[in-house]
């Protein structure tokens, strides 16, 4: 998905902004960049490739090649990032989070108006670009931050770093992502990841509301757009993407999680009898909490039966060759034998996406003596590819294990009753769950319910993004 990070100071803010950037590691593994402003010298601005490489070991000569009081970072899993422009507007460097689904559009609105792209690899123009070329055809920033928005199909939060040493700050129209700001002793700083700023000395500022615009400087935050009334904040931050220690609207993610965890153990006891199992255990790293809360809720003993080894298997690490891909992910498994031999299991995972790790999980469990492994999903059946925003490496909902089942059992007629194969409590529902555990091997299999997942992260409903289970936007 991608993340990034900004500083303006009265003293340098170029090792706050590595610093911050560097939190947003966990957001994306492909690019990774900076770009700040210097009195004497203007914009400045660098990317590296970090698929094999953490952002930290890339940028820490930054330091002896840029200087300015103000600075952006941003991690991207998509394409190089910030870019330099010039326009009529002035200079500036930009960075974005989101997708744009329809940049062939947009890019043949622009040319048809006498405008150009420098295309990447085989004629791919960098969205930064696309939505810097849309906001330099108005006549201010926030104008054109507008226009911009309002012309993208998809999701755009956009950071800038002015030629006047300020930075400008845009949440995306409808809030899918967060955007916050923190206060320091002699400056500000914007930040997806609200821990990233608070381990630098900032304190909690504000956090911008849906489509609301912000100019910062290093003596002030000043509002360039109110936020609007409707939010859409993705809640899948909360189950999976984002970092156990930040909030967004409030609301803490690992607290979240463990709530979450506790409220699943409550329904599903419900429908299942759990009594024979032996030990609780969460996929590592953001299925841990989930896990706890159900251990703690359900009284049967967390263990971790397995621990992920990523001291040299990164996530970041991952050979272009999928036999290879498939082996680096099986290394990164150490198992605990003495908590796996004889025992029955129950595994609480983040998400079950398109299930091929989870199948070698749990081949791994059994070759190591596991008596059963019963498999809970955190958050409901994923029916929909998310298209508002690019965090799934998925090329279409078929790829969706759920999806695949459901054709396999009905063919097309499946869709027309997506619904019923969500509820547990259906024929249906209960036929894919059958099926997803026979191909896997689960001793049962579950989700928690949209309703127990809207509870445990306790923001109204109406403000919630779910179109990834529901379709419904």
């Amino acid at each position: 998905m991608g993340g990034f990070f900004g500083s303006v100071k009265k003293s340098s803010a170029v090792f706050d902004t590595f610093l911050g950037t560097d939190y947003h590691s966990h957001l994306g593994t492909k690019r990774g960049g900076m770009a700040a402003y210097d009195k004497a010298i203007g914009l400045q601005r660098e990317i590296h490739n970090i698929e094999n490489a953490p952002f930290r070991t890339k940028f820490e000569h930054i330091f002896s090649e840029m200087s300015g009081n103000a600075a952006i970072g941003c991690i991207s899993d998509t394409d190089p990032q910030p870019l330099l422009m010039v326009s009529r507007l002035g200079k500036y460097a930009i960075c974005t989070i989101g997708i744009v689904n329809n940049a062939e559009e947009i890019m043949q609105k622009i040319l048809s108006r006498g405008g150009y792209f420098d295309a990447m690899t085989g004629s791919k123009v960098n969205s930064n670009e696309l939505i810097a070329a849309l906001i330099n055809t108005q006549n201010s920033y926030v104008e054109g931050i507008r226009y911009a928005q309002d012309n993208i199909v998809g999701t755009a939060s956009i950071l800038l770093l002015t030629d006047k040493g300020t930075l400008i700050a845009a949440r995306d129209k409808l809030g899918r992502l967060p955007i916050l700001i923190g206060k320091g002793e002699d400056g500000y700083c914007v930040s997806f990841e609200s821990f990233a700023y608070k381990k630098l000395g900032y304190e909690d500022y504000k956090e911008l509301g849906p489509g609301e615009i912000a100019e910062i400087s290093a003596d002030g935050v000043t509002q360039l757009a109110a936020p609007g009334k409707e939010m859409r904040i993705c809640s899948f931050l909360w189950s999976y993407y984002g970092y156990p220690t930040s909030t967004y609207e409030g609301v803490n993610v690992e607290v979240m999680r463990c709530r979450n965890g506790a409220i699943f153990a409550r329904e599903d006891a419900k429908m299942h009898d759990v009594s024979q199992i032996d030990l609780i255990g969460g996929v590592p790293d953001s299925g841990t909490p989930h896990a706890i809360g159900y251990a703690n809720a359900s009284k049967i003993p967390f263990a971790r039966p397995y621990i992920k080894y990523t001291p040299t298997w990164s996530r970041s690490f991952m050979p272009v060759n999928q036999s290879e891909r498939n082996k680096v992910a099986k290394m990164k498994l150490i198992p605990v034998h003495e908590l796996i031999a004889g025992n029955r299991l129950l595994l609480v995972d983040d998400s079950i996406v398109r299930g091929t790790q989870l199948r070698e999980t749990v081949e791994f469990l059994y070759s190591h003596g596991a008596k059963a492994v019963h498999m809970r999903s955190a958050c409901p059946p994923i029916m929909y590819g998310c298209k508002y925003l690019n965090f799934s490496r998925s090329s279409g909902d078929m790829d969706l294990i759920t999806r695949r089942t459901m054709a396999e059992l009905e063919g097309e007629e499946a869709i027309k009753y997506i619904e019923e194969y969500s509820d547990a409590r259906t024929e249906r529902g209960r036929a894919m769950r059958k099926s997803i555990c026979d191909k896997f091997k689960f001793e049962s299999l579950e989700f928690q319910s949209l309703e127990g997942l809207i509870e445990a992260i306790g923001i109204e409903p109406c403000k919630l993004c779910t179109y990834c289970w529901t379709g419904k936007e």
